[in-house]
């Protein structure tokens, strides 16, 4: 007789949250790479892409450390004010470390880690995301889906019907507007049609070194920075 899955026993290590073990580790690791490099940097993202970070992160390894998660434990490991900072001066950094952040420490001169913010890749938008053009497909044949994706295009609420086997649009149809919240359905489309409009890239907020602390961003608000 099979074994009902309802009884299968499932190991207390399987379903453990990472707990405080977990969050020392990353502290201590901070702290030593404060330790190992000469500047350390707060940079927030834009549709940030696991791969695509990985991959740039990789580029970066021999020069510094990169580290995103818990901003609060971020904050924890460089101190949060004079009375607990780890480095002269470093604490400032904790107060923008909210939102999509991470850290950066590195041995890069300024010139060269501010060309960060040239990297961009574009990738396939999500849902929710904002569109950044107009997408409109007009009435006719649609040649670059087979016959057998007439269902799926239909699902997706694109006016469409098979011609002789080949998938036809019966109406011109509007994909997305401009500055408009993408649908499940829109972001599908979109992919379908080869089209990017998500685009990860980095931006410097501020830069700490035992000599100096320099912000980017002009517009944020400096008051609550000692």
């Amino acid at each position: 007789m099979p074994i009902s899955k309802r009884n299968r026993t499932v190991t207390l290590s399987k379903t453990k949250k990472k707990g405080k073990e977990h969050k020392e580790a990353i502290v201590n690791a901070i702290k030593q790479a404060l330790e190992d490099y000469a500047s350390a940097y707060v940079f927030t993202f834009e549709n940030m892409r696991n791969q695509r970070f990985k991959e740039f992160r990789e580029q970066h390894k021999s020069t510094g450390r990169f580290f995103l998660g818990s901003n609060k434990v971020m904050q924890i490991a460089l101190g949060r004010s004079v009375a607990d900072e780890v480095k002269p001066g470093i604490h400032k950094l904790s107060k923008f470390l909210r939102g999509d952040a991470g850290l950066l420490c590195t041995n890069l001169a300024k010139e060269e880690v501010q060309r960060f913010q040239e990297y961009e890749e574009h990738d396939f938008a999500r849902t929710g995301s904002i569109a950044t053009e107009k997408v409109e497909i007009k009435e006719g044949p649609l040649d670059q889906f087979t016959h057998e994706m007439e269902p799926y295009l239909r699902k997706q609420g694109l006016p469409v019907r098979l011609n002789k086997g080949i998938v036809e649009l019966v109406s011109d149809f509007v994909v997305c507007e401009k500055g408009m919240p993408l649908s499940p359905e829109s972001a599908r489309t979109l992919r379908l049609l080869g089209i990017k409009m998500a685009t990860f890239r980095l931006h410097l907020v501020c830069c700490w070194t035992p000599e100096d602390f320099e912000i980017y961003n002009e517009e944020l608000d400096l008051s609550d920075i000692e």
